[in-house]
């Protein structure tokens, strides 16, 4: 069986992400496995310790939240896991152990007040996870299932390595894709880049007898764009990639994935290109 790891710092951010995880899970028949990391500082409070002070309250309070999500998942099991450390580091070496298929994780987006550690932490698991990474506004009212993928195409050699798991996820929900082709150079070369990525991007859509639309787009500002068209287009999921390496071309490295996560008030699925080299 699949399994979906969940960042839970028992916030309401954090039990929203459980529940938006949960139409997942339902959809991909996966379990679920949720984590909460002990991030003081002191050494007083170890793994240890489970049953002692706050973290015999943590367990009381995990036990009460998988008692009311759990009827909720028809052909898996919630689970519980404890770390202590930091928090990114801990969640990332989690879903290598368990191996996750996708992270979830809630956010308060730029103007929240990040009184819990997901907020602040979110996109650092983004950047460093061994799997694709959801991330979830607090209060975002999503449906019960996923109608329609948003996957921008840049002139990157990267951004064709979405289209395996977006088709996956489109399939598996029997969702439409768009397709978002985005200029915001005159340079032609580029330009033309992006219209081959295109093309091979419908290629690869009729092959998987996925629904698709394909859209070109000119634009100043990349992220501010793909939000907007988000938001018109009543999009239930944004699919970016998003890597640390070195490529110049990929307009999603960096600032525009980060920019993206935070503003964007539609779930992003952010996935690592080294997943599919």
């Amino acid at each position: 069986m699949k399994t979906i790891l969940v960042a839970n710092d028992f916030s309401k951010n954090a039990e929203h992400a459980l529940e938006y995880a949960l139409v997942f899970a339902k959809k991909l028949n996966s379990g679920i496995h949720l984590i909460w990391v002990d991030n003081t500082l002191s050494d007083e409070i170890t793994i240890d310790t489970i049953d002692r002070e706050l973290r015999k309250e943590i367990k009381s309070y995990a036990d009460k939240l998988i008692e009311k999500y759990q009827p909720r998942l028809e052909n898996g099991k919630i689970e519980m896991l404890f770390r202590k450390g930091r928090v990114y580091q801990e969640v990332t070496k989690a879903a290598r152990q368990i191996k996750a298929e996708m992270i979830f994780a809630g956010t308060h987006g730029v103007s929240g007040f990040e009184q819990y550690w997901i907020g602040s932490n979110a996109y650092r698991i983004v950047t460093q996870a061994p799997c694709p990474v959801v991330t979830i506004r607090g209060g975002y009212n999503f449906k019960p299932s996923i109608s329609n993928i948003l996957l921008p195409l840049d002139s990157s050699l990267e951004t064709k390595q979405k289209l395996p798991y977006t088709c996956e996820l489109a399939i598996n929900f029997g969702a439409k894709i768009h397709l978002l082709a985005i200029y915001n150079t005159p340079l032609n070369v580029v330009r033309k880049r992006i219209d081959s990525i295109a093309k091979e991007a419908e290629k690869c859509m009729k092959t998987e007898k996925v629904d698709y639309v394909i859209k070109h787009l000119e634009v100043d500002n990349v992220a501010p764009s793909i939000v907007d068209y988000s938001l018109k287009n009543d999009i239930d999921i944004i699919t970016i990639m998003t890597d640390q390496g070195t490529t110049t071309a990929n307009k999603f490295l960096g600032p525009y994935a980060q920019q993206l996560i935070n503003n964007s008030s539609v779930p992003v699925m952010s996935v690592r290109s080294k997943e599919y080299r």
